[in-house]
């Protein structure tokens, strides 16, 4: 089961998170939602930390997050690392948007957040993990413009 944290709430899980949301988003029905989902991990000889985080960002108006962390033996190369990230970020917005497709008139854009950029080693995976995410019918932001990866989720791993 995972456990999400938030800063202000603390530990929560999936259902309590998908609770928040929809909360927050009835609550304000005027206002302009976006979802945001993105995973940056960290690396230590033994293991790899993953964190995902999920933003509901109230346009205009601040945002709230949630995240969770998940560990698994280090990987051998950076390519798998990424394509894990991006991986565990779809698979937790194909279960969040499953959760919400229940949820009648909410209205919200969903976004992938990748911890991938034009600068750096991971460059010539561009094309391949954004190709992978929106092939599958999501959109998908890299960096500089991933925040919900580069900040939110980075911040705690």
């Amino acid at each position: 089961m995972l456990v999400f944290h938030n800063p202000h709430i603390g530990d929560m899980t999936f259902d309590d998170v998908v609770t928040e949301l929809v909360s927050e988003m009835r609550s304000n029905p005027k206002d302009q939602f976006e979802i945001l989902i993105g995973t940056d991990s960290s690396a230590s000889p033994e293991r790899l930390d993953f964190v995902s985080a999920i933003v509901l960002h109230r346009m205009g108006k601040g945002g709230r997050y949630f995240w969770t962390r998940h560990r698994e033996p280090t990987m051998p190369s950076l390519r798998q690392r990424i394509w894990r990230e991006a991986w565990l970020s779809f698979e937790l917005a194909q279960k969040l948007m499953e959760r919400l497709a229940t949820v009648s008139l909410l209205q919200f854009n969903l976004e992938i957040h990748v911890d991938i950029g034009e600068n750096g080693r991971t460059k010539e995976m561009i094309d391949e993990v954004v190709g992978m995410i929106i092939g599958n019918g999501m959109r998908v932001r890299i960096k500089p413009h991933a925040y919900a990866a580069t900040s939110v989720a980075d911040k705690h791993t």
